[in-house]
Parts: C-alpha cells; structure tokens; sequence
C-alpha cells in the first residue's frame, strides 16, 4: 500500500454503531405484531419488504419505517389500528434521534492518519441521515470530502475515484461489509481494507472468500495504522 494517497472510509459500523439499533427495532417491532404471526416470521417479512424496496426508497431509516408500515399492512390484512402504525413511526424516528457512538479507536486513528492521506467518508444511505449523524460524530473536520452513495457498485466508486482526482492504485477503501466495501473497489484495481463488525446486515453477506492481491483485513480500526504510518515513520 506504498502508493496510497486517499483513504476511505464507510461509516455504518466502521466509524459508529449502526446495524444494532436496526436490529433492536427489529425486535421490537416483531414483538408488536406476535399476535399476528411468530416473531420470526415477522422478521422475515420485514427484511423481504426492505429488499423489494431498495430500488424505491434506497437505504436508510426513512425506507425501514415505510417497511415496517407496509409490513403491517400486509400481515394484518390491513385491520392494522392506527396505534400499531403510529408505534412503527416512532421506533424509527428513534432510530433518526440515536446519539452516535464511535467504535473504539475511531478518532485516534484519524488524527494520526490526518494531514498525511486525504481522509474521505464514502457511504450509502439517506443524505439527511448521514449527514445528520456525521455532524453529531464530531469527527467531520477530519475529512477532505464526504460521498453519500445511494449504491456503492463499480460505477459509484469510479465516480469518485475520478472526482478525487487519484488512480485506483491510490485509493483505499475501508470497511465493514466485503459486498459494498470491498469487492467493487477491488474489481477496479483499487486497495481494500475489511474490519468485520459482529452484525452484518444480511443482505451486505457474501458468501465465498475474497482473494485478491490488493486485499487486507485487520480486527479492529486500530491494526491498520502501523502499515499506513510506515512510510512517515521511516522518513
């Protein structure tokens, strides 16, 4: 990684929690229709209701409450009371009011990294939610530019490698999810850097191992400094 200039980096569950108060309200909303259909179930009619309607509402809490409203509809055959609805609209509006909490080493790492690369957020979701969530982080100062995707494929990224002005040789990505962080950037000759995070939402699993020489994974945010300062520490 001698060539790097731009660092990337994802912010649901790289820089801050995210995935485990979706799946929190999950609970909670399974729990509020279990007179309607076991838990499980629900959980399983929620996530095929996201996914069917990624293409409409994209990503984000305002897509999940409109979800979890036709999600009820559906289960309750439209007999759903309005207080049913109306508890749906306020675990997501608690959701969009969450206090951000950074994952440990989160602000460390970026000021070592800062003044040395050129620090750049690359994320999906909705625009208002991420950079709501961004400006409470307290970490925004330290990016010279912030993407909000509403995909994160090959074209996205080459979007903005080019808008960087850099070569995909001197972009690196790092991330959570291998299927949005990772792969595309790889398949354009870019740099890779995976952080497992213990919840992966199901639809970001991949199921077969990635290889590729421009791949890496470390376990917390904190291991990927000593390769990324190597070169200012031998100067």
């Amino acid at each position: 990684m001698n060539n790097i200039k731009v660092i990337a980096f994802d912010a649901d569950d790289t820089l801050w929690i995210n995935e485990p108060y979706f799946q929190e309200t999950e609970q909670k909303f399974s729990a509020l229709l279990e007179d309607f259909m076991p838990r499980h179930s629900v959980a399983k009619e929620l996530l095929k209701t996201e996914i069917d309607n990624l293409p409409l509402y994209g990503y984000g809490v305002k897509g999940f409450m409109l979800s979890m409203i036709e999600t009820i509809l559906r289960i309750t055959n439209h007999t759903a009371s309005g207080e049913t609805i109306a508890k749906a609209i306020q675990y997501g509006q608690e959701l969009l009011n969450r206090d951000i909490e950074l994952l440990d080493g989160v602000e460390d790492v970026l000021k070592a990294l800062w003044g040395k690369y050129r620090l750049v957020v690359a994320t999906k979701g909705d625009l208002l939610d991420q950079e709501r969530k961004l400006k409470k982080s307290g970490i925004e100062h330290y990016f010279h530019h912030v993407e909000i995707m509403s995909e994160k494929g090959e074209k996205d990224y080459q979007k903005l490698i080019k808008h960087l002005d850099c070569k995909p040789e001197e972009f690196l990505m790092i991330g959570n999810s291998l299927k949005s962080d990772i792969i595309p950037v790889l398949a354009l000759g870019g740099h890779a850097l995976h952080i497992p995070y213990h919840i992966t939402w199901s639809h970001e699993t991949v199921d077969h191992v990635v290889e590729h020489a421009n791949f890496h994974q470390q376990k917390t945010i904190a291991d990927i400094l000593p390769k990324l300062l190597a070169n200012f520490t031998a100067e």
